[in-house]
């Protein structure tokens, strides 16, 4: 039966609720991160029907970007006050560690163990993790008004993906650990609009803004391994790709009612064997016939529907969506704009429609009115925070660069004048055990 909790452990849950301006899951899926009108708070992910708010700050209003770093203290945070200021915080303790400002409004940031990268609409930044120094600047590249790129978390590679043409589906796939271009991806005939890796780096999945083929590439090498049809009947849009941890599966969320979960596994000749689906037979069929057929109907034909589908009550707003493991079974998370998170149970043998195993409200009061989605008109003007009473660690004093004069090379400019790295033999320890977590 459908059940539904608010979520604990956090204040401000019983009054009214505030807007829900940005969510992401962290790069494992075992914490969801939410921006909001008030600042943001921090939910752990490791119970169906538990949901604690573990951390909620109300420093930096109006947070429409959030990042939390694994299960680490490292929490990146965007305000649309200050859409050019970054800033790093070490949450447990309570202090900034530092803040870096662009030249434009930042429109996305990610991290994994090795990078820090972060896009604007004409450039990318890309930092190391370690003492969040700047090692690269891509200037210039295409026109990115979404902020829309992915980055790899695999603890032995760094891969940044990100549009390499504004007007048709090109991907740039660019190694951030070497600081060199690796490929480039023709991936579709119109512009990217959904960009995802596998948790082992080896995969690489994309959707268009038409939204109607997904498609599944090999990573470095760029070759094309899958394609999933989500629908031609309307053209929709991708808001999140997801793998699952093992990589056999792929959801999709978009601006309708359904979520789709598609199955990684070659379809082709079965070798006699008895137990040959009903999918690899067709799948034989279509690739004998494929041969006969023009480029166009082969493409369509050979391509796989979805193995699982969730349908939301809600639709056309945004939400984030991934796979992961709880409590030792498969899940699927959507977290909607107007505050909830669904969880369902996917059957990963035969997949069909997920079951609700439970929906959490994020947010307090009415649904209608307080899980709104903040748009231009509805996101209020506010003066610029002070972080007068955010305190610097003891041991290093608190970072801040202003890098409108960094060259492509990560250099300055002639004239400009950097600020040193000001970090003492002391700062957060991000490789210490209980900071950040060691890489099995």
């Amino acid at each position: 039966m459908e059940t539904e909790e608010r979520a604990g452990g956090c204040s401000g849950l019983d009054g009214p609720g505030p807007l829900f301006g940005f969510a992401s899951f962290n790069q494992d899926s075992t914490s969801l991160a939410l921006g909001t009108k008030t600042g943001y708070k921090l939910f752990s992910l490791t119970m169906v029907d538990k949901l604690d708010c573990f951390h909620e700050s109300a420093e930096t209003p109006d947070v429409y970007i959030v990042e939390r770093l694994f299960s680490s203290s490292l929490v990146v945070v965007v305000s649309i006050s200050m859409p050019q200021r970054m800033n790093i915080y070490h949450f447990k303790k309570g202090t900034e560690i530092c803040n870096y400002s662009y030249p434009n409004k930042i429109l996305a940031v990610k991290l994994n163990r090795q990078r820090l990268v972060v896009c604007l609409e004409d450039s990318i930044y890309i930092h190391n993790i370690k003492d969040l120094k700047l090692l690269k600047t891509l200037l210039n590249t295409p026109s990115n008004p979404s902020g829309l790129f992915a980055l790899s978390v695999n603890h032995s590679s760094s891969y940044l993906a990100y549009p390499g043409n504004a007007t048709i589906g090109e991907i740039i796939v660019y190694d951030a650990n070497n600081l060199s271009r690796v490929t480039m991806i023709p991936a579709h005939d119109s512009p990217v609009a959904a960009l995802a890796f596998n948790t082992a780096a080896t995969k690489l999945a994309s959707a268009s803004e038409r939204g109607t083929i997904i498609r599944v590439f090999s990573i470095p090498e760029g070759l094309r391994l899958f394609e999933f049809r989500r629908g031609m009947k309307r053209y929709v849009s991708i808001n999140s790709l997801s793998f699952s941890p093992d990589s056999q599966f792929l959801c999709a969320s978009s601006n309708t009612e359904t979520v789709h979960i598609f199955k990684l596994e070659q379809v082709g000749p079965s070798g006699g064997d008895e137990s040959a689906t009903w999918t690899a037979y067709m799948g034989k069929m279509f690739s004998a016939a494929s041969s006969y057929l023009p480029a166009q109907v082969s493409g369509i034909m050979t391509q796989d529907r979805a193995f699982a589908t969730v349908h939301l009550l809600p639709s056309g707003q945004r939400n984030a969506c991934t796979l992961a493991i709880i409590q030792k079974l498969p899940r699927l998370l959507v977290a909607t704009a107007n505050g909830h998170l669904f969880i369902y149970n996917v059957d990963a043998q035969d997949g069909g429609e997920c079951m609700l195993a439970h929906k959490h409200r994020l947010f307090g009061g009415d649904d209608d009115s307080d899980g709104r989605e903040w748009s231009e008109a509805t996101r209020p003007a506010q003066a610029f925070p002070t972080y007068a009473a955010t305190a610097a660690l003891p041991a290093c004093t608190p970072l801040t660069a202003t890098l409108t004069g960094y060259s492509e090379d990560g250099g300055a400019k002639k004239g400009e004048v950097i600020p040193e790295h000001e970090f003492a033999a002391g700062p957060v320890c991000l490789d210490d055990e209980n900071e950040f977590p060691p890489i099995n």
